[in-house]
């Protein structure tokens, strides 16, 4: 294994912060809420590193117990994340009724109020471990009922971590023993603001509070808008992945540890205007694009949703007219699935800078 596991904050910490994956720190399946007590409290415009823990390996159905469960895997107890089997051993509940992902925060941002605008830039995601698992779970994923095959209740697919090509990649493997390549891309699912409620919030549907939205372009040098719902923002991460196609049909992607460094900046008045418009759901932007999003429990409503926002998103900031903007959209824009497995499924919408160049 290339990859030597990166145990809690050993090594470089870029962040301003650092916030482990504690389980004083921790929800496992449910998100933070307005009643929620922050973990940690920062300036707007601080960074943190966040020790992100991925799920896989701790779950009931795997034993709870990480170091058993890896080492069916060839893995040796020293790759096996401390945290990972400080959290497996507590007694964090996690039952039938909760999400597998285990939440860290939330942070409180200095400033943030409800109407605000949360812009989290992703500035580094460094991978903690030299494998990861792609998970199908019976009666969930795109094909429920169809996969995993023969009544078996879970499929735990291993995928180990190698350098080709100068860069990480991951593998799959058929009976015979080659393997099917890919390239590690790392982000992370869940990243998200309190929604205004005191209720228990699930950690796997996504909405405009963001959570978990599964959006793959979240990566390095990515930004991330979310419209603040409570006095703080009270951000969290979790569920962080090596890699996922659009639409993440098997029930996971590659799900795995990540150190992660954001900064965490809130946008008032006149700023989050120019960020978002008056959209109040989810926004990503990379370097070559703006992303609006749509989420409904219906992939029809959920792209319906898309569309009305990326028209919000060009008349408000270009000027369009709605009927302009929607010959664009059709002409040049992508609707991507972001995925169909979070109970609630998302849309996302590629819009190219590249096209408005003369604006900018």
């Amino acid at each position: 294994m290339t990859v030597p596991a990166l145990q809690p904050g050993t090594g470089t910490v870029p962040g301003e912060h650092l916030l482990l994956s504690t389980p004083g720190t921790v929800s496992w399946g449910r998100l933070p809420n307005a009643a929620s007590t922050p973990v940690l409290s920062v300036a707007s415009g601080a960074t943190v590193t966040f020790e992100a823990l991925s799920h896989e390996g701790i779950m009931a159905d795997q034993g709870r117990d990480p170091v058993a469960f890896l080492a069916g895997f060839g893995v040796a107890a020293g790759d096996v994340l401390a945290d990972a089997i400080e959290i497996a051993a507590s007694d964090l509940p996690n039952g039938p009724d909760d999400g597998p992902h285990v939440v860290t925060g939330p942070v409180a941002v200095a400033g943030a109020r409800p109407g605000d605008v949360l812009r989290v830039d992703v500035l580094d995601l460094v991978p903690r471990q030299p494998y990861g698992f792609v998970s199908s779970r019976h009666g969930l994923g795109a094909l429920p009922g169809e996969l995993p095959e023969d009544g078996v209740p879970a499929v735990f697919e291993f995928c180990p971590v190698s350098v080709a090509g100068g860069r990480l990649v991951s593998s799959v493997a058929a009976p015979d023993g080659r393997r099917a390549t890919f390239p590690l891309d790392p982000f992370l699912g869940v990243m998200g603001v309190a929604p205004a409620t005191e209720d228990p919030v699930h950690s796997v549907p996504p909405g405009d509070h963001g959570g978990n939205i599964d959006i793959k372009w979240t990566r390095v040098g990515s930004s991330l808008y979310l419209p603040v719902q409570v006095d703080g923002g009270l951000f969290y991460v979790g569920d962080p992945h090596y890699a996922q196609g659009n639409g993440e049909v098997a029930l996971t992607a590659v799900e795995a540890s990540l150190r992660a460094t954001l900064r965490l900046t809130v946008l008032s008045g006149d700023d989050a205007a120019r960020a978002v418009g008056t959209l109040t759901s989810p926004v990503v932007e990379t370097a070559t694009h703006w992303v609006p999003t749509g989420m409904d429990v219906d992939l029809d409503e959920a792209m319906r949703q898309c569309v009305r926002r990326a028209l919000t998103f060009l008349t408000e900031r270009f000027g369009l007219t709605r009927s302009t903007a929607m010959a664009y959209l059709s002409a040049a824009a992508d609707f991507e699935v972001s995925q169909v497995v979070d109970t609630v499924k998302g849309i996302h919408c590629m819009i190219r800078k590249a096209d408005f160049a003369a604006w900018v």
